[in-house]
């Protein structure tokens, strides 16, 4: 009996040293923002903190919407369309693809 439970110990042991992750830098998510920014939000986040008025004025040759708090958008999902987001005061709070 004191067989099985050493063994079982051991057993269990080796099971959470399985469990461990090694400590290597995570660019996953570097590599998907820059994968899934196909019409260029990262050169627009300057745009964050400025009133929304500032994005519809914006002429490019992408698609871009200005979504102001609590308002109707389609659902249609465009990696090539630049979104505006913002929030009740009318500043944007995010821009994204989408």
């Amino acid at each position: 009996m004191k067989y099985y439970g050493k063994a079982l110990l051991a057993l269990g042991m080796f099971a959470l040293t399985a469990c461990q992750s090694a400590n290597k830098p995570d660019n996953t998510a570097a590599n998907a923002d820059a994968a899934s920014d196909t019409c260029g939000a990262s050169q627009y986040q300057s745009y964050v903190g400025k009133p929304i008025s500032a994005a519809s004025s914006l002429r490019l040759e992408t698609p871009v919407r200005a979504i102001r708090w609590n308002s109707a958008v389609t659902m249609d999902f465009n990696l090539h369309r630049l979104n505006f987001l913002a929030d009740k005061n009318d500043v944007i709070s995010q821009v994204y693809c989408g």
